[in-house]
């Protein structure tokens, strides 16, 4: 019976979507592997720098250290030493190219449809690496049906190699909502709305500009809370004025913003999934989001709609929900109702199913 290992090099990553993605799936898969004949699976992770999770889960899974390089080098010339004698997860766009058996989850097609938005480095190494997993055995996986057509689209290769495992939101309602940062910016007790991004510019949250102003004439500020990593992104959006920006906030944090304020706005250009949305819709905080394809397929009529080539629809939007406590209270049920849709039990579920058919 084959092993089952999962490309821990997320735990040397900053916490982003991506990563977020497999560490939950990471402490789900481990929660579900009791019903499994055999071994849990184990993290494998580089040993140089050591392994920090840094706030991200490994699930109580075990971590075994390979080798003495770290990075995309440890990914294409270590981990595959060890993966090789089994079945190997990958969660996090990218995995060795020449790793037998694997599954790898390719979260969007975004460095292709959103060139500008990120560094010619990163942006030239994405591409080469995934137009050769695609070519390669791998099992691919990604978030939506949408980021699927997208991923065929870019990388030349059939839907039907692609399967589509949505992701989760219990982790925010995991958290117990730490309030001190509502007293520390002075929203306690008082109207706002929140918006959750990095400043990479298909995020778009310099488009908030007109909702900022709108809101601040009424005296309800625009919190924004994100941070941006300068190595991957090829510039930054300016922030809209005036707006409150709270920086990089902890789940527990999190979970409180999303609790307190009077609206979610999610103004990107291109996502291939949306987890904020659900996070806030799970928190029971109305949504207001950009129409586009990624957003629609996963809030679907949980959410209110604006064009993002067209900023005053948001002002509009977040106006209506402010301006009506009925639309708001309805929005915020459909919400509750649609997070439910979205767990990463059952995420962890189809990819357990998968790396058993692989290991048989």
């Amino acid at each position: 019976m084959l092993p089952v290992f999962i490309n821990g090099r997320y735990l040397t990553q900053h916490l982003s979507g991506v990563q977020r993605f497999a560490g939950e799936i990471a402490r789900a898969m481990a929660a579900s592997w009791a019903t499994v004949d055999g071994p849990p699976p184990v993290l494998l992770a580089p040993t140089a720098p050591p392994p920090s999770a840094g706030g991200l889960s490994t699930g109580g899974l075990s971590v075994k250290g390979v080798g003495k390089l770290g990075g995309q080098i440890w990914e294409q010339a270590e981990l595959p030493r060890v993966a090789r004698s089994g079945v190997l997860i990958n969660l996090g766009n990218t995995a060795p190219v020449f790793a037998g058996r694997q599954i790898v989850v390719l979260h969007d097609a975004a460095v292709f449809a959103q060139p500008g938005g990120y560094s010619w480095k990163f942006r030239l190494w994405y591409r080469a690496l995934q137009a050769c997993l695609v070519r390669s055995d791998a099992h691919l996986v990604t978030v939506s049906e949408f980021s699927r057509s997208e991923l065929s689209r870019f990388l030349r290769t059939p839907e039907s190699r692609i399967s589509v495992i949505p992701e989760g939101a219990e982790h925010i309602l995991r958290e117990t909502p730490d309030a001190a940062i509502l007293d520390r910016n002075g929203l306690s007790g008082k109207p706002f709305v929140l918006a959750v991004g990095n400043l990479a510019p298909h995020k778009n949250l310099a488009g908030l500009g007109n909702l900022a102003k709108a809101l601040a004439a009424r005296g309800v500020p625009l919190v924004i809370s994100g941070g941006v990593n300068s190595s991957v992104f090829s510039a930054t959006a300016s922030l809209p004025e005036p707006a409150k920006y709270v920086g990089r906030v902890t789940d527990g944090e999190l979970h409180a913003l999303y609790r307190a304020a009077s609206c979610f706005v999610f103004p990107s250009l291109y996502e291939g999934f949306g987890l904020p949305s659900v996070e806030a819709m799970a928190c029971g905080c109305p949504v207001v989001a950009s129409a586009i394809p990624a957003l629609e397929e996963i809030s679907g009529d949980a959410a209110l709609y604006a064009n993002p080539a067209v900023p005053d629809e948001f002002s509009a939007q977040v106006l209506r929900i402010l301006d009506d406590a009925s639309l708001a209270a309805t929005m915020k049920a459909k919400g509750l109702k649609r997070a439910q849709d979205f767990t990463w039990v059952k995420a962890a579920e189809r990819l357990k199913q998968m790396a058993l058919e692989l290991r048989a």
